[in-house]
């Protein structure tokens, strides 16, 4: 999960950078901790500022070559680790003062068309969609799901229309081949009626099977959550988003705790006295037209940000409640071990 960038070799623009940076205000110095590092578009911008120190964690382990590179030129000011990033909560910070914590929650340019990882439609050979540090590949949840299970998936993390019928087809096919990236492209668009020209047939199934195979929703909802507890009051969290559904948790979680929290739930409201953050903006930032035109994958961005106000207990049960059915959903990979 890293920024977007154009289709241009070497070229790399993280996302609503100039506005992440105003917000973030690095030349006053400060720890900031870079959750998705990629091409290290941020970190590097941060470290311009030379009172500031950057602590950058990246799942895929292709973003190791590029941190040796930042961390020789900013030497102890700059560190990496290959970690999901909800094991923020993992790190060692006794002696740091997070002053904030930023998501880019886009894929590059690059891990799309990386081959091994099997993100694009346009791959061939096996289905992967592994980012690192994952227990399972995309080519295991074609193959061993039933199809109400795969149905599901399709549904809830893809908004598939043609959920049914294109699970139908995979258990299928299955059954007299293994299904490679393209039998996968073939399927889905012999299961739609429609060809939309917008937008590629096989995208919301292999978003949904991108977001099961690395287990997105609980790496969002658990990242906000331990991110929230280590950060101190007057620290920042911010995300960018892509999709609808990442969206909708981020927008939830800073909503939600923005609006006063109760001890108890039998309290009335007028009582309730406890805010975990503050929004920064009500309305989620986009990119400027401009931006838009330089890098058109940017267009989808939003940019949502709150700061911490006090620490408050148990603020994580309202969004694991909330979106507990698409953790139930993430669960189905146990039936994987079993078939």
């Amino acid at each position: 999960m890293n920024a977007t960038i154009l289709p241009e070799k070497e070229k790399h623009y993280p996302v609503l950078l100039n506005e992440i940076v105003s917000i973030i205000t690095p030349q006053y110095g400060g720890t900031f901790i870079d959750c998705t590092f990629g091409q290290g578009g941020y970190t590097e911008k941060i470290l311009e500022y030379s009172k500031s120190k950057v602590i950058a964690l990246d799942r895929d382990k292709d973003s190791k070559s590029i941190s040796l590179k930042i961390k020789k030129i900013f030497k102890e000011r700059f560190h990496f680790e290959n970690k999901k990033f909800s094991q923020i909560n993992k790190l060692d910070l006794k002696n740091e003062n997070i002053k904030s914590i930023i998501f880019d929650l886009g894929y590059s340019y690059t891990q799309i068309k990386d081959a091994k990882k099997g993100l694009s439609f346009d791959s061939s050979g096996d289905l992967n969609m592994k980012m690192g540090l994952n227990d399972f590949s995309a080519k295991d949840v074609i193959h061993k799901l039933d199809k109400k299970d795969l149905e599901k998936i399709f549904k809830f993390l893809g908004d598939e229309r043609y959920g049914k019928k294109i699970a139908n087809k995979i258990v299928k096919n299955r059954k007299s081949k293994n299904i490679s990236t393209q039998d996968l492209v073939r399927i889905i668009e012999s299961s739609k009626r429609k060809k939309n020209f917008k937008r590629h047939s096989a995208t919301k199934v292999f978003q949904a099977l991108r977001i099961f195979v690395n287990r997105e929703v609980s790496e969002l909802i658990y990242g906000l959550i331990n991110a929230a507890k280590i950060l101190k009051p007057g620290g920042t969290i911010l995300v960018v988003t892509f999709h609808s559904l990442e969206d909708k948790i981020v927008k939830f979680f800073f909503k939600s705790l923005s609006e006063n929290q109760s001890i108890s739930r039998y309290m009335p409201k007028t009582n309730e006295k406890d805010k975990l953050f503050k929004l920064i903006n009500k309305k989620p930032i986009i990119p400027s037209n401009e931006e838009i035109k330089k890098n058109p994958p940017s267009r989808s961005a939003k940019l949502r940000c709150a700061m911490k106000e006090k620490d408050v207990v148990n603020f994580e049960k309202g969004i694991l409640e909330k979106f507990n059915y698409l953790l139930e959903i993430e669960n189905l990979s146990n039936k994987i071990w079993k078939n």
